[in-house]
């Protein structure tokens, strides 16, 4: 067993290695053999012993790890601890080194803080608060206090004050003694190793002792003497009657849990309860009779006797002024009639009411002049009624950056609640304490570096990780590559980061069947460290080398490649991953779409790359064909085709024509290419309407009688509608036909195309004596129809007064008024003018005295201020 951990120990320390500040490697020897020997021989080679040990030798080996690697570092200025720096370690939980005048400079600090917010808290003076405060540790938070700041620097163990540094076979800052320092548990054997760091080892003594029940006694180490024989219990309970059934085990035993019926103290209720809780009260009242024997018991259930009666004896009045000797119990007591004056709840007034039965009252209603708490309000409200003002207070809190904002204050403002946020000397986490004043503790978190397999490593504090190196593994790398040539690999050793790039030919097809001819680039294992180290510098890889994990590059070979419009003898040399294309700059000459035309512009792209015949390439960026198109449609028609050059036959005339019907009373549309290919007879029968025809005969005002038809109308002499025919005087009426009446006229030498439509069929008729007696009739019926002669009026006696002058009087008259509204008029304006004026005089007169009392009112109140919160 001692060489296996003298083996582990110099495999840990003999492969790690520091930078000095000078820059120069610095190695240590091996110092765990020398350390551990003591204690290794004293366990007898013992493995089971030096397994179970093992935990308590971790933080030994760890300091020595980080010593050895020069890796130890203050977690108060994150600096490098030298062998030769004075140095202070906490003696309580964490064991953590620190230089002296840093840990001294952070007591200081925090025993004063501590001190400050004592003495302005608490009712005690400041060397009071001096002398009591304390200081915590920068890691692990245990309380020193002010006497115990150090002021000298001395070795682990405590008995070397300055202790030597330049043999480099013993420990830094130790004393190379053996460390003898009491053991755990008070057992009373020492520490056997040499002067280490971090807490002594179990003490390994062989000692008898027994398990926890003592059933089981055997020769153990003393500091594991405290065993489980993992047999039942079996110790006798707190109730007597029942013994422990749990497996042997430290401290006390559980309360019973057995179950039974049990009854209460008074022997009423019985209930099903544990043995743990057997001894209870049922929520009765006692109820039985007292001494007296006329009252009863008013007690919860008990035990034992009920007592005295409480009404025996001396008694009193409800407000204790007057005492009554000799009463029955039964007797209720007189009131005296006194004041009650029994202190009221408030502790400051009595009660006002006269000797009463039962409670005063609650609460006190007297008015009296209270102040708030902040002392800034007083004001007269009832005395059980607190007082509060709106007032914040602006003081500032411990940490000295937040006010206090709480309304009403009493001046004891509580500890900040914010969150101090920080940024630590770490540079990683922030200050998760509260807002506090003072510099924030150091972060108390320890970062582990390792080699890639994990099995060489040492802790830093948080914040130095960057300026360590990392550890040496002399094993080999146990990670598989992930590039193609993972079998083909050769095997290296262990190392930190990721794996050195692999030196292989890449070999890797691309799609046009070339390989790549570079070195392997293919994908690397990703580094496993816990932390990331400074980047250091180095040479820039080659340009020809790809980034390691970065897919292959372009194909590099060269290929011949013809032009885009595959004209014979145009190809040229390229990269054959270069997918550019390139023009010959002769002209194209491809068939244009129309079939008609070439196309004229330079070589470019087409849309069939893989035909070569030049009839089998279609263009697909060729010139568009502008000219129209200019053959002849089929049926002949006198719109052009609306298409541009096209190759094939126009389409159908689709253009819509006009074509009224035969009488003209309605328009038909129709296609071109429909009306086109109609017959003639075709044409009669669609262009007709099917009505009546809309068009009137020459020789009267009638309509055609025949259906719409072409050309002109057919005998329009012989019209048979009927007319209404007339004498000159319109006195006789007969009914002719058109035609009839048309002969007429023809007779009389008149044409019926001259006549107009109200004189047509008028004055054929000859007049007879029934003409002559109906328009004497008509003439006595005018005469009676006229107005009689009005008779004359005679002349009015009263003097008449003409127009003229009448209406001069009315002009005079609203003149005279038009005067007296203008003087009015004018009147108002001046009054109102007036009262502007006056207004804005007195508003500017009085504006400007309210605006120097207002700033005389400011001043007071900046000066009433100034006299309450002083400025320093």
């Amino acid at each position: 067993m001692t060489s296996t951990v003298v083996n582990y120990q110099h495999h840990l320390l003999s492969d790690s290695d520091t930078d000095s500040d000078n820059g120069h490697t610095e190695s240590f020897p091996d110092l765990s053999n020398s350390i551990f020997k003591p204690y290794l021989e004293s366990t007898n080679n013992q493995s089971s012993f030096a397994t179970s040990s093992s935990p308590d030798l971790s933080k030994i080996q760890s300091f020595l790890n980080s010593s050895s690697s020069g890796a130890l570092s203050c977690l108060i200025c994150l600096e490098r601890i030298r062998p030769s720096d004075p140095t202070w370690h906490c003696s309580s939980l964490c064991f953590s080194l620190f230089h002296l005048i840093c840990i001294q400079s952070w007591a200081r600090q925090s025993s004063d803080l501590s001190a400050a917010l004592a003495a302005s808290r608490l009712p005690i003076t400041a060397e009071k608060a001096a002398e009591s405060s304390t200081w915590n540790c920068p890691k692990c938070r245990s309380q020193y206090s002010k006497s115990e700041i150090p002021k000298h620097y001395f070795c682990f163990c405590g008995k070397l004050k300055d202790p030597y540094s330049e043999d480099p076979w013993i420990l830094p800052h130790s004393c190379g003694e053996v460390c003898n320092r009491p053991l755990q548990h008070n057992c009373g054997h020492f520490c056997l190793l040499l002067c280490h760091p971090g807490p002594c080892p179990s003490c390994p003594k062989l000692v008898k002792s027994s398990c926890f029940c003592g059933k089981v006694h055997e020769a153990r180490r003393c500091g594991f003497k405290n065993f489980s024989c993992n047999k039942s219990c079996s110790k006798p309970l707190d109730c007597g009657s029942h013994k422990c059934l749990q497996i042997c085990h430290d401290g006390a035993c559980p309360p019973c849990k057995a179950r039974a019926v049990y009854s209460c103290q008074c022997g009423r209720v019985q209930q099903e309860r544990e043995c743990c809780e057997r001894d209870f009260r049922c929520e009765n009242e006692c109820k039985r009779l007292l001494s007296c024997g006329k009252h009863v018991c008013e007690k919860g259930c008990h035990t034992g006797e009920c007592g005295d009666c409480p009404l025996q004896g001396k008694r009193t009045c409800p407000c204790g002024k007057r005492e009554y000797e000799g009463m029955p119990c039964d007797v209720v007591v007189r009131m005296c009639g006194a004041t009650c004056d029994k202190t009221l709840s408030c502790g400051l007034h009595r009660c006002p009411e006269r000797c009463h039965r039962g409670p005063c009252i609650e609460t006190c209603r007297i008015v009296i002049a209270k102040l708030c708490r902040c002392r800034s309000l007083k004001k007269e409200v009832p005395c059980y009624q607190d007082l509060a003002c709106e007032r914040k207070c602006q003081r500032m809190r411990d940490c000295g950056r937040h006010a206090c904002k709480r309304r009403c204050c009493d001046g004891d403002c509580p500890p900040c609640s914010e969150f101090c946020g920080k940024r630590l000397r770490c540079r990683n986490h922030k200050c998760p304490s509260p807002c506090h004043r003072g510099p924030c503790a150091p972060c108390p978190l320890m970062v582990t570096i390792s080699c890639a397999c994990g099995e060489t490593r040492f802790e830093v504090p948080c914040g130095t990780e960057m300026d360590q190196k990392p550890p040496k593994c002399r094993k080999s790398c146990h990670i598989t590559p992930l590039c193609r040539h993972a079998s083909n690999c050769k095997p290296h050793k262990c190392h930190y980061g990721a794996c050195p790039a692999c030196r292989l030919i890449c070999e890797e097809e691309y799609p046009c069947g070339h390989k790549c001819k570079l070195r392997c680039h293919g994908p690397r294992p990703p580094p496993n460290p816990e932390f990331t180290l400074k980047p250091k510098k180095k040479k820039s890889n080659n340009p020809s080398e790809p980034t390691p994990g970065s897919p292959c590059p372009p194909c590099p070979e060269l290929v011949w490649r013809s032009c885009v419009g595959e004209h014979m003898g145009a190809e040229r040399m390229m990269v054959c991953s270069n997918r550019a294309q390139f023009s010959c700059e002769n002209l194209c000459g491809n068939l244009l779409p129309c079939g008609n035309h070439f196309c004229t512009k330079t070589c470019h792209a087409l849309k069939n790359q893989s035909s070569s015949s030049f009839e089998g390439r279609s263009s697909k960026f060729c010139e568009d064909c502008n000219l129209p198109c200019q053959k002849e449609r089929m049926p002949a028609c006198l719109h052009p085709c609306p298409l541009r050059c096209h190759p094939g036959e126009c389409s159908n005339c689709k253009v819509l024509i006009k074509r009224s019907c035969h009488c003209g009373s309605m328009v038909h549309v129709f296609e071109c290419i429909y009306y086109n290919t109609l017959s003639d007879k075709e044409h009669v029968t669609v262009r007709s309407c099917g009505g009546p025809c809309h068009r009137k005969l020459p020789n009267c005002t009638h309509l055609c009688p025949e259906s719409c038809h072409p050309g002109q109308c057919p005998s329009p002499e012989k019209c048979c509608k009927k007319i209404n025919v007339r004498c000159a005087c319109q006195t006789l009426k007969k009914e002719w036909q058109c035609q009839d009446v048309q002969a007429a006229y023809r007779n009389t030498g008149c044409d019926p195309k001259d006549i107009s439509k109200n004189q047509f069929g008028v004055g054929l008729l000859p007049c007879n004596s029934d003409c002559k007696r109906k328009v004497q009739v008509v003439d006595s019926m005018l005469q009676s129809r006229k107005p009689k002669v009005l008779e004359e009026k005679e002349p009015s006696t009263e003097k008449h007064v003409g127009k003229r002058r009448k209406k001069r009087d009315r002009v005079q008259e609203a003149k005279q008024a038009s005067r007296l509204q203008k003087i009015f008029t004018t009147v108002k304006r001046v009054l109102l003018f007036l009262i502007i004026l006056v207004a804005v005089i007195a508003s500017s007169y009085y504006g400007y005295k309210g605006l120097l009392k207002l700033s005389d009112w400011m001043n007071e109140v900046e000066a009433q201020r100034q006299k309450r919160h002083p400025r320093f």
